[in-house]
């Protein structure tokens, strides 16, 4: 789902604001086009055989040309209206738009995602031009959709214990049967661990090396597991992205995630610095709404597969998704605590359904099927 960074990152120019003709990034399995808008609006998407139209709540400058990237053959702003006109391997049932907000210097995007069925889309990359010129679509090396799977803990750090479960174990399996699933639908995937080990002599370390599997431009999306823990009353999902806590929440949560105790505070210091530093950094910005998207969809599809309690998507200082420049999220998956879904974690049957609801999302995510 990295494709807005791609697009930053090959040199593609950033427009006035009151610019219409796109930006394009051919990724594998989709393109995208990114225009540029005069300020924050709505919007919304409808298509009809080849065609998909975005109607807007403010005019843009009139403009049309060819496109040439995978499934998108032209393109048409006039007054509200955005319409492409796709190509035969393009999917208009499928096809996303969405706002991304101003950010600092950068204006508010709209971002179409139309479905491709080739696996390798690439094209040379040329400067963009106006008008009834073609413009073509910019080359990145993703030839395949890969994520990270970061299941917590491991080695010498257990994470929560209770008298169910040990949270090592649970996050290591759920990892193992999303990897599969995430396999049979052509996803690479990259796993943290395999295996109960720890990836570094200190928390500090083995976070660090944790973070710096995900890559921009090599992954689409970084994800990790971890079982919750509180009193016996807590319960349910919760899934977070890289931020401030919200307001009037605690930081108990990410301290011991980050290595509890003086530890998990000194690193949880270090995490809500980064988090105080990005605001204005257009590719961070581009991150942190893409790990929103991401977030919600897992928190939706886990808490669909599970009938679990819906604790709701937020912003906390977790260590490990401080540095990815590829959406990144943790998820709660239960409280291994509690009397009721402690024994869940611990079957089998019930961490299939986590693995299947989480790799749903994913594949929603980056539009896979």
């Amino acid at each position: 789902m990295l494709l807005l960074f791609a697009a930053l990152l090959c040199g593609l120019p950033l427009l006035p604001s009151a610019a219409a003709a796109p930006r394009v990034g051919a990724h594998s399995g989709y393109t995208r086009l990114v225009f540029d808008l005069p300020g924050n609006v709505t919007s919304r998407v409808t298509a009809s055989g080849s065609s998909v139209r975005v109607q807007l709540s403010t005019t843009l400058k009139p403009e049309k040309g060819a496109v040439s990237a995978a499934g998108v053959k032209f393109y048409n702003v006039s007054g509200k209206t955005v319409t492409l006109t796709l190509a035969g391997n393009g999917n208009a049932a499928r096809t996303k738009a969405s706002v991304l907000p101003k950010s600092g210097s950068a204006a508010a995007r709209l971002v179409i995602d139309v479905p491709v069925s080739s696996s390798v889309v690439a094209a040379p990359a040329v400067p963009r031009t106006s008008g009834a010129a073609v413009v073509r679509a910019a080359a990145v090396t993703v030839t395949r959709p890969r994520v990270v799977l970061d299941a917590g803990h491991g080695g010498v750090d257990p994470g929560m214990v209770s008298r169910w479960i040990q949270e090592k174990n649970v996050t290591l399996d759920v990892a193992l049967r999303t990897r599969a699933e995430l396999l049979k639908h052509g996803v690479d995937v990259v796993m943290v661990r395999t295996t109960d080990k720890d990836l570094g002599a200190s928390k500090r370390a083995d976070l660090d090396a944790r973070s710096r599997l995900a890559n921009n431009g090599t992954v689409s999306a970084y994800v990790s597991i971890h079982v919750n823990s509180g009193g016996t009353s807590a319960q349910g999902i919760e899934t977070y992205y890289f931020g401030q806590p919200l307001g009037g929440s605690n930081t108990s949560r990410a301290v011991r995630e980050n290595g509890g105790g003086s530890v998990g505070q000194e690193l949880t210091r270090q995490a809500q610095n980064v988090a105080q530093n990005q605001l204005g950094d257009i590719l961070r910005q581009a991150k942190l709404s893409f790990s929103r998207q991401l977030a919600l969809k897992v928190q939706a599809r886990l808490v669909q597969y599970t009938g679990a309690q819906n604790r709701g998507v937020q912003t906390d200082a977790f260590y490990v998704i401080r540095n990815p420049t590829t959406p990144a999220i943790l998820t709660e998956i239960g409280f291994g605590s509690s009397p009721s879904e402690g024994p869940r974690l611990s079957t089998p049957a019930y961490r299939e359904k986590i693995a299947q609801g989480l790799a749903r999302a994913i594949l929603d995510f980056l539009n896979t099927r």
